[in-house]
């Protein structure tokens, strides 16, 4: 769509994923050589190609962020996308940086209410659903296949993750073949939450693996994060309460979550109040939640929607002063103070206005949805926070709700 735009369009790829996974090949860059060559290499095809903008998903994998910085240095543009804020019905486009990196970081509620302050409608809607989390691992298991079997093609190239190669892609096939057994496994563990009649506090994990938690965190583990919930449970909540932790749905059982939980739970003397749900949909947990805790997830948005207490530990771009608790754990499992359910409203209100486009990444309806905005916006010059203060942000009419 960019070439279509005008533009010229190159794609550097660092592995034969990445190779089969981008259809011209005319403006396909093969990069092989070493991590210590990278910097000196991408340099060069800035100014061999006169490159004047660069284009990537997330920001922290090191090839990544030795190409921002190397971009800064010379004054492109940097555009970043990630998955939304707001999934699973957005992706997230932002310039600069995502996550603990973005302008969000430094946006109060206050600027953004008054960037707000000249439009008159509604919220933008959700838009139709598209896309499953069966695409996603789908997609994920055959990247990982290319990279495997073309390895010798690329025989520099070294994951960001700690994981080889090999071993990303067999845990994409095991997690693919037991889908059916952890689905009545979950389900059989959510029956008991919702016919239990106890109140709860629900824990939101994320993967270890991931950047947010690894970036953005004071942990590096998991298992840090788990002893610290546990203690703040058993220390703080009434004896009649319980605890989920609800597994992230890409969970992998890279990290023993579950055999770390239940062994926590026996330490502490709570193992009669502690459930494990593996994946699945997280509306229905949260409906009946009195709290949730989290390090920097995503998926907290949800919580605060629903103006649930919340309690964060990482950098979040929601992690602003009206959202979150600045309570220990202990207090905060004792009586939870609830967050300014109006300010995040207006929150929500700016980043589907600015960084939060329709569409998604692994099916082909999400991402001509994505298209049908989203180059518009990497085309303006301003980014779409400035775009929405200065006002030309892009209209997004047709997913205004009707009222």
């Amino acid at each position: 769509m960019l070439v279509a735009a005008g533009a010229d369009v190159w794609r550097v790829g660092f592995n034969r994923g990445d190779h089969a996974f981008w259809a011209t090949r005319a403006t396909y860059i093969a990069y092989r050589g070493t991590a210590q060559d990278w910097p000196a290499t991408f340099r060069s095809l800035i100014a061999q190609k006169q490159i004047t903008d660069i284009v990537l998903y997330g920001d922290t994998r090191p090839v990544h962020a030795t190409a921002i910085a190397a971009a800064r240095a010379e004054g492109l543009t940097v555009h970043v996308f990630e998955e939304g804020y707001l999934r699973p019905y957005w992706v997230s486009y932002e310039r600069g940086g995502s996550n603990g990196n973005s302008r969000l970081m430094q946006l109060s509620v206050t600027q953004m209410q008054k960037a707000l302050e000249a439009l008159d409608m509604d919220l933008p809607d959700a838009p139709a659903r598209w896309g499953d989390m069966r695409q996603h691992m789908f997609w994920g298991a055959l990247y990982h296949w290319f990279v495997m079997a073309g390895f010798w093609d690329y025989r520099n190239f070294r994951p960001h993750r700690a994981l080889t190669v090999g071993q990303e892609f067999w845990l994409y096939v095991k997690r693919l073949a037991l889908l059916p057994f952890h689905r009545w496994e979950r389900m059989a563990a959510t029956f008991r939450i919702k016919h239990g009649g106890f109140p709860y506090h629900l824990v939101l994990l994320q993967l270890e693996h991931d950047s947010s938690f690894q970036m953005h965190s004071p942990f590096k583990t998991m298992a840090e994060f788990l002893a610290l919930v546990m203690d703040g449970f058993a220390k703080g909540a009434a004896p009649h309460h319980h605890i989920v932790f609800k597994a992230h749905p890409l969970e992998d059982g890279r990290v023993p979550v579950a055999h770390e939980i239940k062994r926590l739970a026996k330490l502490h003397g709570v193992q009669n109040r502690v459930h494990f749900v593996r994946g699945g949909k997280l509306a229905a947990l949260l409906n009946h939640a009195r709290s949730a805790v989290t390090v920097n997830s995503t998926a907290a948005q949800q919580a605060l929607w629903r103006g649930l207490p919340l309690k964060t530990f990482g950098a979040a771009v929601y992690a602003k002063p009206e959202f979150v608790s600045t309570q220990s754990l202990k207090e905060f499992f004792t009586l939870p103070t609830r967050p300014d359910s109006r300010a995040y409203r207006d929150y929500r209100h700016y980043l589907l206005e600015t960084s939060q486009v329709p569409g998604g990444f692994y099916s082909s309806r999400g991402r001509r949805e994505l298209l049908r905005q989203v180059v518009d916006m990497m085309l303006q010059p301003e980014d779409p926070y400035d775009a929405l203060t200065l006002g030309k942000a892009a209209p997004r009419q047709q997913l205004r709700l009707v009222t």
